[in-house]
């Protein structure tokens, strides 16, 4: 993203607007935008100040106040699903996107990881092949 012109600069465009000059001699003067011109002057009347806002900002998490909810139903479901998890959350009264609750129960670190413990049985090894007539040890 793009840094904003300096304070400097923006000064000195405003005050020569202040003093009457057209706006697209003075945008032409310092090789910026009519627009710009005009969008800093009306800053400067309205504020009081050239100075630009704030780029981008911060996002509250809207799941922060229901932390301790969502730690103790993944304590007493830990498979819980985050679908499941955002139909519960409906039912008390909070709507929120799928995706802002991946993003909460990532930061908080509870997302579900398959591990040796939880995979399904799989086939036997060794095993023999159904009709084979090999024995299995240990049957007699």
């Amino acid at each position: 993203m793009a840094k904003p012109y300096s304070n400097d600069l923006r000064d000195r465009v405003v005050k020569r607007a202040a003093a009457g000059e057209s706006i697209r001699s003075i945008a032409a003067a310092f090789e910026i935008s009519p627009s710009a011109v005009s969008k800093w002057s009306g800053r400067q009347r309205a504020t009081g100040s050239v100075a630009p806002a704030r780029i981008g900002g911060y996002k509250p998490v809207i799941l922060a106040a229901h932390r301790d909810f969502v730690h103790a139903r993944f304590a007493e479901v830990p498979e819980l699903t985050l679908r499941g998890l955002k139909k519960e959350l409906a039912e008390r009264g909070i709507e929120v996107s799928y995706g802002a609750i991946w993003r909460f129960v990532h930061a908080e670190g509870l997302s579900f990881k398959k591990n040796r413990s939880r995979q399904r049985a799989g086939p036997a090894r060794r095993r023999p092949a159904a009709g084979s007539m090999e024995e299995i040890p240990g049957q007699d």
